[in-house]
C-alpha cells in the first residue's frame, strides 16, 4: 500500500527510485510480485548491510536517542512514551532548521586523523 501510494503522489513522474534499507518486508514476494508488474514505477534500491549512517531514517532515531534516552532515565514507559511522541511531533518539527543538517542524506567525512587506531 505504500509503495502504491507513494507511486500515486508523483502521477507525471517517470521512475521513481527509493533507496531502502534491507528489512525483510522490502525483500517479500508480495512486494517483489508488486514491483515486477509491467508498468510499475518504483525502483528500490538497497543501501548496504550494516550502513546505518546512509539511512536517514536511522540517523532521525539517533537523533531521538540524543534528546529523549541519553542520560536520561524514564520512570515508566508511559513517561518514556511520552517523551519520544512529543520529540517526534513538537520538538522535530520546530527545530528542523537545527536538526535537518543531521538527518540530511549528505555523508559524514570521516578524516582518520582524527581517530587512533588500536591494534
Amino acid at each position: 500500500m505504500l509503495l502504491r501510494a507513494i507511486e500515486a503522489m508523483y502521477p507525471a513522474s517517470g521512475l521513481i527510485h527509493l533507496f531502502v534499507d534491507n528489512a525483510r518486508y522490502h525483500h517479500a514476494k508480495l512486494v517483489q510480485a508488486w514491483l515486477a508488474r509491467p508498468g510499475c514505477r518504483v525502483k528500490l534500491h538497497f543501501i548496504p548491510t550494516y550502513c546505518p549512517h546512509l539511512d536517514p531514517a536511522e540517523r532521525l532515531w539517533g537523533l531521538m536517542h540524543k534528546h529523549v534516552t541519553h542520560n536520561r532515565c524514564h520512570a515508566t514507559f508511559a513517561d518514556f512514551k511520552a517523551a519520544t511522541l512529543t520529540f517526534l511531533r513538537e520538538e522535530v518539527p520546530r527545530k528542523w532548521g537545527i536538526y535537518c543538517d543531521q538527518v540530511t542524506d549528505n555523508f559524514r567525512i570521516i578524516s582518520p586523523k582524527d581517530f587512533r587506531v588500536l591494534a
